[in-house]
């Protein structure tokens, strides 16, 4: 029998400080409220030339690095419930960096058995243009310092 289709309800954005430096914390993670959208982690691979000149017709070519394009892009509504986590994620990757650990990130979905994990840093927030009629948005933005890894979802904090 196939798996059922998931739609993205649910989805979230954690994160956590390593306890032991260079470990991957797998419980206490930290719900970042507001987030409407995820970038992709799913990138297509470069390609290197591998072409020689024997060949006549078509180039071939050797599969190179995936991009994730530098700081990674979170859309979210911007409340004063983002603002404090928001602060509060800035004083802990600080007090991380500081100690010598990092912070990871988790893209978690309630119905999959993996999250998808990565180092990061975050940057502080700011203000998005607005206009009538619409919602108070901000853009959080993480830039990754590891490449992403699928392991089993973490646990949430206290």
């Amino acid at each position: 029998m196939a798996s059922p289709r998931l739609s993205t309800a649910g989805m979230t954005l954690q994160y956590a400080v390593e306890t032991s430096a260079g470990t991957r914390p797998t419980t206490g993670y930290t719900k970042i409220p507001e987030v409407k959208s995820m970038p992709s982690f799913n990138p297509s691979p470069n390609t290197i030339d591998s072409t020689t000149l024997e060949e006549t017709e078509y180039m071939t070519y050797v599969q190179g690095l995936k991009d994730l394009g530098g700081a990674l892009e979170y859309g979210a509504n911007l409340t004063e419930d983002l603002i404090d986590a928001w602060d509060t994620l800035m004083g802990a990757y600080d007090t991380a960096v500081e100690g010598g650990k990092q912070v990871w990130f988790a893209v978690v979905h309630p119905q999959l058995a993996d999250a998808t994990y990565f180092v990061g840093t975050p940057a502080p927030l700011g203000l998005n243009e607005a206009s009538i009629g619409s919602m108070l948005e901000t853009t959080l933005y993480i830039t990754p310092n590891s490449a992403p890894v699928m392991a089993a979802k973490p646990t949430e904090g206290p």
